[in-house]
């Protein structure tokens, strides 16, 4: 049972993608992590040694930024931009798209649905 930042890894996955459960870690850098710490890649997670396990849990803690403290910082981020106003902070207030999509259609994810849209039959 590896549990790595507060996540319990899947059992029977193995390794690279077990670590993209927890949130920040993704391919490449869950790739770059068993690669710093000499393990194979192709292990499954329930096959791994405690000092294996350890070795993982200490290069995460000690060289990157995962789960909470990383939603924090981001959400840090998006406060900032509001708060100075600039444009990106304006459209997160708006709850608009920040990264200059296109707004007159195909804006639902973000801008939700549309008032007064689908009504139920009667």
């Amino acid at each position: 049972m590896a549990h790595i930042a507060g996540i319990e890894l899947p059992r029977d996955k193995r390794v690279v993608i077990g670590l993209t459960y927890i949130y920040g870690i993704g391919r490449s850098l869950s790739e770059a992590i068993l690669t710093k710490a000499g393990i194979d890649e192709s292990k499954r997670v329930k096959d791994l040694s405690t000092e294996e396990e350890k070795s993982i849990r200490d290069i995460i803690t000690n060289d990157y930024v995962v789960e909470g403290s990383l939603r924090t910082q981001r959400t840090m981020d998006i406060k900032r931009l509001m708060e100075i106003g600039c444009y990106r902070g304006q459209r997160h207030k708006r709850g608009l798209p920040v990264r200059g999509q296109r707004t007159h259609t195909n804006a639902r994810t973000r801008k939700g649905p549309k008032p007064g849209g689908i009504r139920k039959k009667k």
